[in-house]
């Protein structure tokens, strides 16, 4: 299963061309694509147009839409942030460590476009999409 997070949703929604929108699109119909109760949020939050809410709306309720950040993930990322911040990296979004837990936790393939998420793959082994 892919994990989509917002950065992807996002462009997509904004019509951005970017390598992981291109994925996004193949992999639609062919793959099961996942995303998050706080990347709905985040991707949502973000329309100004009743009418553009309500057709992203439409679209992301049609992905399974996982909780993610319970007891066992809230520890585990705070684990992550302070493994990682002693190697002398900071995370900038708590969403953004929560989420690659999530998708480390879970063994899901993430598909983003930030930067906070490349300390996870180096060190922590959080599985993403690479361009081609």
């Amino acid at each position: 299963m892919i994990f989509v997070d917002s950065s992807v949703l996002i462009d997509y929604f904004n019509n951005v061309k970017t390598w992981q929108v291109d994925v996004l699109d193949d992999l639609l119909g062919k793959k099961i694509v996942i995303i998050g109760d706080y990347v709905l949020a985040e991707v949502l939050q973000g329309f100004k147009s009743d009418k553009d809410f309500a057709k992203a709306k439409s679209i992301l309720q049609s992905f399974p839409c996982y909780e993610i950040c319970g007891e066992s993930i809230a520890l585990r990322s705070a684990k992550n942030f302070r493994l990682l911040r002693k190697k002398g990296l900071t995370i900038r979004k708590t969403i953004d460590i929560v989420i690659a837990t999530f998708c480390i936790e879970n063994g899901f393939t993430l598909l983003h476009n930030d930067k906070d998420f490349l300390p996870f793959e180096k060190h922590l082994g959080l599985k993403t999409l690479k361009q081609n």
